[in-house]
């Protein structure tokens, strides 16, 4: 098997394709799909984001030093592409995709209610880096769905049907190949 150079690029695929909702004081809430988000920190909880500063998302952000992030679920992957394919300048996304805006317990952005969860963030840092610029937030709140809790407590999330971005196309999730640490646990 060979291998070929191919041209630099972001190839760390597949990646969440999340809605991130946000709102300034007086106007309407808006949401942008992003697919450059992802986990960067456990203590204290933290993720990161990135808009390319033209986007109409990019300055409320960037105001208000806050969002949240709504994973997208199969229910959700037509309004995830819609959110990001048109602008909140020329279009309120909640009233078109008939999406219902879920109040925060502690940003004033809202969450998406279909989603199985917000995850309501602080912006700690704003780093420049080309076409996008990265939004480095603290996790504030995490809000899940009822419907997705066992009666021991444990999350169900993967019974949600997730979806990722890969390449230009949205997937659902597949078969569960493992569990964290099953290439060491002790065969019984």
């Amino acid at each position: 098997m060979g291998k070929i150079a191919w041209k630099p690029g972001n190839m760390l695929y597949p990646v969440p394709a999340v809605m991130v909702s946000c709102k300034r004081e007086g106007e309407t809430a808006n949401i942008i799909t992003v697919a450059w988000a992802g986990t960067v920190n456990s203590t204290p909880a933290m993720v990161s984001i990135s808009v390319r500063p033209e986007r109409y998302s990019y300055e409320i952000i960037k105001d208000t030093k806050e969002f949240v992030i709504n994973l997208t679920t199969e229910r959700l992957v037509f309004a995830a592409d819609f959110c990001g394919v048109k602008s909140g300048r020329d279009v309120n996304k909640w009233k078109e995709m008939k999406l219902t805006p879920c109040e925060s317990r502690i940003v004033k952005a809202p969450g998406i209610l279909e989603s199985p969860v917000n995850i309501e963030c602080s912006v700690r840092e704003i780093m420049p880096l080309g076409s996008h610029d990265l939004f480095l937030a603290e996790v504030v709140n995490v809000n899940v769905t009822e419907e997705l809790l066992e009666e021991n407590g444990k999350f169900e999330l993967n019974k949600s049907g997730l979806v990722m971005y890969s390449h230009g196309e949205y997937f659902s999730m597949g078969k569960s190949l493992g569990k964290f640490g099953f290439s060491v646990k002790k065969k019984k």
